[in-house]
């Protein structure tokens, strides 16, 4: 099955000259979303990870399903003051500005083994954050994965040796 057949391209959003590639259509196609959910499972369980962690918020719609599947925990990678207790917060430049992530404290302990996903991997700069402040935790980021990625923007490069997978990739 070709998964690019599920994904809708929509122009000019959230601004004029963006394509955003809207995952809706294949989450609201059953047999589309089990060959998507299979398949990362497969990437997924090459790494072995302890537990999966999912970028916000479209992210949690891959790494929940699949951390279920798989039978392990799943926990979340927030915008900052997103979640409950105490957090750790990670900071990072964008091209304009700032912006931080967090996770809980207690939701991975040192030396586990963490695979980090979401739906779309475009410049790399959430997903390198992510890492990072798992690594600044404690875990051992061992594998990332995104169901669709955007080559031409190049964001693998921020992972550095991290190993990063995706389902489907646009090069323009």
């Amino acid at each position: 099955m070709d998964l690019k057949d599920h994904i809708r391209g929509i122009p000019d959003f959230p601004k004029p000259g963006i394509l955003f590639y809207d995952i809706s259509t294949l989450l609201a196609h059953p047999d589309a979303w089990q060959v998507a959910m299979g398949r990362m499972a497969k990437i997924v369980s090459r790494h072995q990870p302890d537990i999966l962690a999912g970028l916000d918020a479209r992210g949690f719609l891959v790494a929940a399903p699949l951390a279920l599947k798989l039978g392990m925990g799943f926990t979340m990678v927030r915008k900052k003051g997103k979640l409950p207790g105490e957090t750790i917060s990670y900071e990072y430049d964008l091209e304009y500005g700032s912006n931080a992530v967090e996770i809980q404290k207690d939701c991975v302990q040192p030396g586990q083994r963490v695979v980090i996903l979401d739906d779309l991997l475009a410049t790399g700069g959430t997903l390198e954050a992510a890492v990072k402040l798992f690594q600044d935790a404690g875990a051992e980021v061992v594998g990332t994965a995104c169901m669709i990625e955007l080559t031409f923007l190049e964001g693998r490069k921020k992972l550095g040796d991290i190993p990063f997978d995706a389902l489907v990739s646009y090069d323009d």
